[in-house]
């Protein structure tokens, strides 16, 4: 499996059969040009959103006429399973910036989360009901989503080989929100890569968690 952070909150996951899946699309120049990455490119068969905000649903960029996968319930399309944790985007339930959807997509035998926009911090419930996580994309900006702090608390909690951080100010994103190094301050398992894309086999997985930073490819 490959996985490319394209940007912000959208990553581009390739399964062993050449299978696409796009996660959280943004709006290229949404928010009055806040979001300054630029417009996918590669075609997806499948588009996953989180919740419905202009920088995670932008699915008509997407080229390949892909299949959406958003709101609750479990989802499976041929050897892929797509789960989904209902959670918030905030701290009150959802009272300020309504709800969210945590998603597992269970491929080539591992089991890929990403938060999109989760707002609080994941109870053992939730973490049991997510299951074993191999890679977790993990917002880590604050703001409108978990802060440094509440990101390594969702880290620690859900204990993926792999955590990548998103949804983190960048020179190409201009809202209010923090730089990845807040959350990488006096982590000591931190592998930046060169680029933006990795690969991922089961019997490669690190132990214990590693953060891993991809380079936005947009």
């Amino acid at each position: 499996m490959k996985i490319k952070f394209l940007g912000h909150a959208a990553f581009l996951v390739t399964t062993a059969d050449g299978t696409k899946i796009v996660t959280d699309p943004y709006e290229p120049g949404g928010f009055d040009g806040a979001i300054g990455y630029g417009p996918l490119k590669e075609p997806a068969d499948f588009a996953v959103v989180s919740h419905d905000h202009a920088d995670h649903n932008y699915v008509k960029m997407v080229p390949g006429d892909p299949v959406v996968v958003k709101g609750p319930g479990e989802q499976r399309h041929g050897d892929i399973v797509f789960r989904a944790l209902a959670a918030y985007h905030d701290t009150t339930r959802g009272a300020e910036r309504g709800r969210n959807i945590a998603r597992v997509i269970e491929a080539d035998g591992m089991t890929v989360c990403h938060l999109g926009d989760l707002g609080h911090i994941l109870s053992p419930e939730d973490a049991t009901a997510l299951g074993a996580i191999d890679v977790l994309m993990v917002p880590v900006g604050g703001t409108f989503t978990v802060d440094a702090k509440g990101a390594t608390s969702v880290v620690n909690r859900l204990r993926p080989h792999i955590a990548i951080p998103m949804h983190y100010r960048t020179p190409k994103v201009a809202l209010d929100i923090a730089p990845v190094d807040d959350f990488l301050a006096g982590k000591s398992r931190v592998r930046r890569v060169s680029g933006s894309e990795i690969e991922v086999t089961k019997d490669m997985l690190p132990e214990p968690t590693e953060i891993v930073v991809l380079e936005p490819a947009l």
